[in-house]
């Protein structure tokens, strides 16, 4: 497989792994926020989540350097969308004109 081939999955993964991490921190901010155990949620939701991206970089690295960026990049990328998607949204102001 070809160097660009190989880092373009590396860096899919990345998005997919990004966007598994901080969909569920959103997903654990609203169950926990509604829970009677908020800690629990919270504390469970970091270990999984910090669990599967290092084991998700591991495993994408290859034993290099190049992956590791290129992985942490597609992180960054699935963050910022993860983030414009779950972004509050202001009510619509009507404005009245005298």
């Amino acid at each position: 497989m070809s160097d660009v081939m190989q880092l373009t999955l590396v860096l899919l993964a990345g998005m997919l792994m990004g966007a598994v991490f901080f969909g569920g921190l959103w997903w654990t901010v609203q169950k926990g926020l509604a829970s009677s155990r908020p800690a629990l949620w919270f504390v469970a939701s970091l270990v999984l989540r910090t669990a599967f991206a290092l084991g998700g970089f591991y495993l994408v690295s290859g034993g290099g350097w190049k992956p590791v960026l290129v992985c942490l990049a597609g992180f960054i990328v699935a963050r910022i969308i993860t983030m414009r998607l779950t972004a509050a949204r202001p009510a619509e102001e009507t404005s009245h004109a005298p």
